[in-house]
């Protein structure tokens, strides 16, 4: 098993268990993990998921022996990245929990969750470059648009390691803590957000992540519908039911 997997407090966490080569993706690794994640997606108990690796390592990046020999229709044919793709689907928070190295496929892998916190001694980089190729599974793109074009160009094009400090500063991470806290302080992250009404936390996610893929006029329409979806919910009427009652709502997700 590459990756292990606990519940607790409504939330589950996704540990990747590689760690004689620093938790490296490879094409076993990332097919466990993106049939966890879905499983997770559609586990009614769950509503946060962490994925996290561990003290040394969030990822070190993509398995290279699986791809050093490899012809561009091989790459082609393996549609590697496939798997990348239903990871942006799924629908519930991800929050990735990094210590240690976050590099290449690694950093990639903690692009595509929704929030990030890191360790007092996490790194972060795309060295892809310095082994002949580019990022590959959105580096280039989430990258971008997290940091900005010089950030980014200065990370895919010289291939160097960013500190958990930088990252901060940089906007790519949403918080740095002793490295003897970070998954603590995930863990709060999720209980709080699995505390919240699934229904409209699986709507705002879907909201905010279509900022990126549209027009403001696109994504404040798309906004407008899903607030107004919300209205047809269970939650909806027993939040500000309980707002008015001053008293704590009691969300069944429906």
């Amino acid at each position: 098993m590459y990756v292990n997997i606990t519940k607790q407090d409504g939330y589950a966490i996704a540990q990747l268990n590689r760690p004689e080569v620093l938790n490296a993706l490879n094409i076993q690794l990332m097919t466990e993990l993106v049939d966890t994640l879905e499983s997770l997606d559609k586990d009614s108990d769950v509503r946060c998921i962490i994925l996290t690796g561990n003290e040394k390592a969030f990822a070190a990046g993509a398995d290279i022996k699986e791809m050093a020999d490899a012809s561009a229709i091989e790459m082609l044919t393996r549609d590697q990245f496939a798997r990348w793709d239903r990871i942006r689907r799924i629908k519930k928070p991800l929050i990735a929990a990094v210590s240690g190295f976050a590099l290449g496929g690694g950093c990639e892998l903690m692009m595509s969750c929704d929030m990030v916190i890191a360790s007092e001694t996490a790194k972060f980089g795309q060295p892809e470059i310095n082994i002949g190729v580019m990022p590959g599974a959105g580096g280039t793109q989430r990258l971008t648009r997290a940091v900005g074009k010089v950030k980014s160009m200065e990370m895919v094009l010289t291939g160097r390691m960013i500190s958990a400090d930088e990252a901060l500063r940089w906007g790519l991470i949403n918080k740095v803590v002793p490295v003897e806290y970070y998954l603590e302080e995930a863990k709060s992250w999720a209980k709080e957000i699995a505390s919240k009404p699934p229904v409209a936390v699986k709507l705002a996610k879907e909201a905010v992540l279509k900022s990126f893929d549209t027009t403001i006029e696109g994504g404040l329409e798309f906004e407008r519908k899903n607030f107004y979806l919300l209205f047809a919910s269970e939650d909806q009427k027993e939040g500000m039911k309980a707002f008015a009652e001053k008293r704590k709502p009691e969300w069944k997700g429906k």
